[in-house]
C-alpha cells in the first residue's frame, strides 16, 4: 500500500511537471505578444529535478537535491540577432516579469549589433514536425534508498563515485508557432573501484529504470578486473601492438572524432579530419559504420531551432562517407539541404555498428597485445591528417596468447584514423554497449552512445 505521504509527494511532483509545461507555453505566448511585426524569437528550456549523491571509500560524503531551470532566449530580425540566458522556476508569476524586462533590453540592443548575413528566421514546419510532446516513463530509486542499495554490494571495497538521477525537461518554442516538449526520468552512476596499488577500475550504470540484478552484475564484472590489477605492473616499450579497445575506450575515440569533424561548416572551413573521406580521396574499412540514431537513445529529436531530425542519419556507411550534419545556417551559407543538425553540427545520438567478433573470443582473437578499458586526454595531433593522440587509463592490460598477464603502465598513443579505422581494423564485437553521458557541468546530461568493442592491428604507441 502506498503511504499517504508518498502519494502526496507524487501528486505534487506530477503537478509541478504539468506547471512546468504550462508555464513554458505561457511564456512563449507572452513573448510573442511583445514583439513588433519585424521581430522573431526562439526560446529553449533545460530544466531538471535531480538527486546527487557522492561516495568515497564506500561511504556517503555528500548528498542533496537540485531543482534548476534555464532558458535561452534569442530575438532577431532579418539582419540582426541577439540572445541571452535566463532562469526558469516553472511559476509564471515569477518567471514572466524577469523575462519581460530582459526581452525589452534585448529589443533595445538589437539594432546596435553588426549585420548577420546568415540569419535563419524561424519558419513554419510541416504539420507533423511543428509540435511534439514526448513524455517517457521509468522507475528510479527514491532518495532515501540510494545509499543502502548502492553500497550494499561494495561495503568491503574502496568504492568512489557519483549517482545523479531524476527528471529532466527539454523544450522549444518560437515565433513560427513551433512547440516541443520532452521529459524523461534517468540516472547515471559513474564509479571507480580502487585496489591496494592505487590503480582503479571504472564502471558505469545508467538507465531510466533501476535494475538491481544488472547493478550487482556490473559490480561483479568490475571487481573481476580489479583483482587483475593486483599483479605486478608491466612496462610496455613504445611501438605498435595488436590492441583491443573496450566499448568505453571506443566511445572516447568516437567522441573526439565527432568534435567538430562531422558538420558541414567544419568540412567547408578546413576544420575536419574527414575531408579526405568526404571528397572520396580515402576510405575506411567496410566494417566501420557510424550513424545518428534517435530511435535507440533517449534524447529529444528537436534541435535548438525546433527542427525535427530524421530518426536516423548515416554518417559513414561501410567505410564510405554518407552525410555531413547540416544546420539551417550552414544550409543557407553553403547552399546545402539541412538535416536538422543543431547549431554546433555535433552528433547527439551516435552509434557505431556492431561487427562479427563474439565477446567470448575477444582475448583469443587478440592473442598477444594490449587490452584497453578506457582512454583519456584525447586530442588531434594533426587534424587535417586525421591523427589522434591520447593516453591509456584505468584497467589496461598486457595479454599473451589469449590470457591477461599484467596491468600496464600508462601509454600514449598517436595514430592515423584512416589507418586504424581502415586497413588496421580487424573486427568489431557482435555486442554493443550503451555508454551514457555522465556530465553534470551546468546541467545533468542526457543520452549517450552505443558502441561495440574494436580489435585493431598494430595500434601505435609513442611513449
Amino acid at each position: 500500500m502506498i503511504s499517504q505521504t508518498l502519494l502526496k509527494q507524487n501528486q505534487q511532483t506530477n503537478a509541478d511537471r504539468s506547471n512546468y509545461e504550462q508555464t513554458f507555453k505561457q511564456l512563449a505566448q507572452a513573448i510573442q505578444s511583445q514583439l513588433s511585426a519585424s521581430e522573431h524569437f526562439t526560446l529553449s528550456l533545460s530544466s531538471e529535478e535531480s538527486q546527487f549523491t557522492r561516495f568515497n571509500q564506500a561511504k556517503v560524503r555528500q548528498t542533496g537535491q537540485v531543482r534548476d531551470g534555464r532558458m535561452y532566449l534569442s530575438v532577431m530580425t532579418d539582419s540582426h540577432t541577439i540572445a541571452t540566458t535566463l532562469p526558469f522556476t516553472g511559476d509564471f508569476a515569477i518567471d514572466w516579469p524577469l523575462t519581460q524586462s530582459i526581452l525589452l533590453r534585448l529589443q533595445q540592443d538589437l539594432p546596435t549589433l553588426p549585420v548577420d548575413p546568415y540569419i535563419v528566421l524561424p519558419a513554419p514546419a510541416p504539420t507533423q514536425n511543428g509540435t511534439s510532446r514526448e513524455i517517457r516513463g521509468g522507475s528510479l530509486l527514491a532518495a532515501a534508498e540510494i545509499a543502502d542499495r548502492l553500497l550494499h554490494p561494495v561495503r568491503s571495497l574502496d568504492f568512489s563515485g557519483l549517482y545523479a538521477g531524476g527528471m529532466s525537461y527539454r523544450a522549444y518554442a518560437d515565433s513560427a508557432q513551433k512547440l516541443h516538449w520532452f521529459e524523461t526520468p534517468s540516472f547515471t552512476l559513474d564509479y571507480s573501484l580502487f585496489g591496494t596499488t592505487n590503480q582503479a577500475v571504472k564502471g558505469t550504470v545508467a538507465g531510466s529504470s533501476w535494475n538491481e540484478e544488472a547493478y550487482h552484475q556490473n559490480i561483479f564484472e568490475t571487481r573481476k578486473r580489479l583483482e587483475l590489477l593486483s599483479r605486478p605492473v608491466k612496462r610496455v616499450p613504445r611501438g605498435s601492438y595488436r590492441t583491443y579497445l573496450a566499448p568505453a575506450a571506443v566511445s572516447e575515440l568516437v567522441e573526439t572524432i565527432m568534435w567538430g569533424g562531422i558538420g558541414e561548416a567544419a568540412l567547408r572551413q578546413g576544420n575536419s579530419a574527414f575531408k579526405q573521406l568526404e571528397q572520396g580521396e580515402a576510405t575506411l574499412s567496410e566494417k566501420f559504420s557510424l550513424c545518428e540514431n534517435f530511435d535507440k537513445i533517449a534524447i529529444p529529436r528537436f534541435n535548438d531551432r525546433g527542427e525535427i531530425s530524421p530518426s536516423q542519419i548515416p554518417i559513414v556507411e561501410g567505410g564510405r562517407w554518407a552525410n555531413s550534419l547540416v544546420s539551417s545556417r550552414s544550409a543557407k551559407e553553403y547552399g546545402k539541404c539541412s538535416n536538422a543538425a543543431n547549431g554546433r553540427e555535433a552528433m547527439r545520438a551516435p552509434i557505431v555498428a556492431a561487427g562479427n567478433l563474439p565477446t567470448a573470443q575477444i582475448l583469443s582473437q587478440l592473442g598477444t597485445g594490449l587490452y584497453l578499458s578506457n582512454l583519456h586526454y584525447l586530442n588531434w595531433s594533426d587534424l587535417n591528417a586525421g591523427r589522434i593522440t591520447g593516453m591509456t587509463r584505468y584497467a589496461c592490460f598486457w595479454v599473451e596468447e589469449g590470457e591477461i598477464v599484467a596491468p600496464i603502465e600508462n601509454l600514449r598513443f598517436d595514430d592515423d584514423l584512416y589507418r586504424f579505422l581502415g586497413e588496421g581494423l580487424i573486427d568489431l564485437t557482435e555486442q554493443q554497449t550503451f555508454i551514457p553521458s555522465v556530465g553534470t557541468y551546468g546541467r545533468r546530461s542526457l543520452g549517450g552512445m552505443w558502441m561495440p568493442g574494436m580489435l585493431i592491428d598494430q595500434f601505435r604507441y609513442t611513449l
